[in-house]
């Protein structure tokens, strides 16, 4: 998506056009490679070969805040810590901000979805990430990206529902609350990361990657602009919560639904991982 009279890229952008604009100073790339196996693959990955210019983000130390063993896996990170670690970066508030992964966009769509819980909207996700950057033969770099520091100004918007919201919402059903975990997962079979299967009662499944092709790309806004509308079955979009394990593949179906023209869905941060730490919580499967 772009802004008529500017280059500001709010959704998508692809590798031409990421090379196209690779050396300007108002640009920051970020890779945010990560594995739930091996948490410190990302960051080996990254040092093996990264877009030229780009930083590493950590799912766990910089896009995510402490656990305490009710928050769930991934809480949401400080947003004065975030905004300082961008701010080191040189990521000010005319910055175009690009962000990547080799997973489809699973852990980079946490990264445009905070950018923009904190004000910031001139971020995108590269399609494709860097798998499709190799395919397409571009360059490589093993240097490490140094910047001079700036102020990150932060906005935050009113993006995230709480537990309490999500329990009193089983009965007055002010929003649809749409969890992107495996089908599998959603019926409360297979779960591996979490002590308890199952799923919020009343929540609809959309697995997110069902937002991508078999190229690893998202799927075309139309496609997903159909698909969305017949989850939510006459709901607004402004009234759907996403929420998954941890919060951080429900990023992937709000930017999915941003690409499709759906705007206004909210995040449930803390997810299953949180809701699940209660036993008292009811339980569907």
């Amino acid at each position: 998506m772009r802004h008529c009279g500017g280059v500001n890229f709010l959704t998508l952008l692809s590798c031409d056009e990421l090379s196209r604009h690779l050396n300007r100073p108002d640009w920051r790339v970020f890779d945010c490679r990560h594995s739930l196996s091996d948490v410190e693959s990302g960051e080996k990955a990254y040092a093996e070969g990264h877009v030229p210019g780009a930083f590493f983000l950590h799912l766990d130390r910089d896009l995510s805040g402490p656990m305490n063993g009710r928050n769930g896996r991934h809480p949401l990170p400080d947003p004065c810590c975030l905004a300082s670690t961008l701010g080191a970066t040189g990521v000010a508030r005319d910055t175009q901000v690009v962000a990547y992964d080799d997973a489809g966009g699973m852990i980079a769509g946490r990264l445009w979805w905070l950018l923009r819980w904190l004000g910031h909207d001139r971020v995108a996700l590269l399609d494709g990430g860097i798998n499709q950057w190799m395919k397409e033969g571009r360059e490589l770099s093993t240097e490490l990206t140094q910047s001079v520091p700036c102020v990150f100004d932060i906005a935050r918007r009113d993006w995230v529902v709480s537990t309490e919201s999500v329990l009193a919402n089983i009965n007055k059903e002010g929003f649809c609350l749409i969890d992107a975990r495996s089908p599998d997962r959603f019926r409360g079979e297979n779960e591996t990361l979490d002590p308890v299967g199952g799923h919020i009662p009343g929540a609809r499944n959309r697995f997110f990657r069902d937002n991508l092709d078999d190229k690893g790309c998202f799927r075309h806004a139309a496609e997903l602009r159909r698909d969305f509308l017949e989850l939510l079955a006459g709901v607004e979009a402004d009234k759907a919560v996403m929420q998954c394990g941890s919060g951080v593949t429900a990023c992937h179906n709000l930017l999915a639904m941003e690409i499709a023209g759906l705007h206004g869905a909210r995040l449930y941060a803390g997810s299953w991982s949180e809701w699940c730490a209660d036993p008292a919580r009811p339980v569907e499967r």
